[in-house]
């Protein structure tokens, strides 16, 4: 994924950068969590970024596309033992 930025202040959007292909997946699931965004034909995705919780969302959810299935499962793991070391 990559963020260009329009400008350093809040509410301002941003340009993410996700294949063609899996733009339109990526737009539905952020609206799902009710983040600012927009998608129109042959345009990049736009997303307005409010806070940080929103940056972290963003950067979930297009993870799940870019990332490989061996690294989305490494992740998984380190959860489920970081889960499990804290009892």
């Amino acid at each position: 994924m990559i963020l260009r930025y329009s400008g350093s202040e809040i509410g301002m959007k941003h340009i993410v950068e996700v294949n063609l292909a899996d733009r339109w997946q990526v737009y539905q699931r952020l609206n799902e969590l009710d983040i600012p965004c927009c998608c129109q034909n042959n345009q990049p995705l736009q997303v307005e970024i409010n806070n940080l919780q929103t940056a972290i969302q963003i950067w979930s959810v297009t993870r799940q596309f870019i990332a490989s299935r061996q690294d989305l499962i490494c992740s998984l793991e380190k959860c489920w033992r970081s889960s499990y070391q804290a009892f």
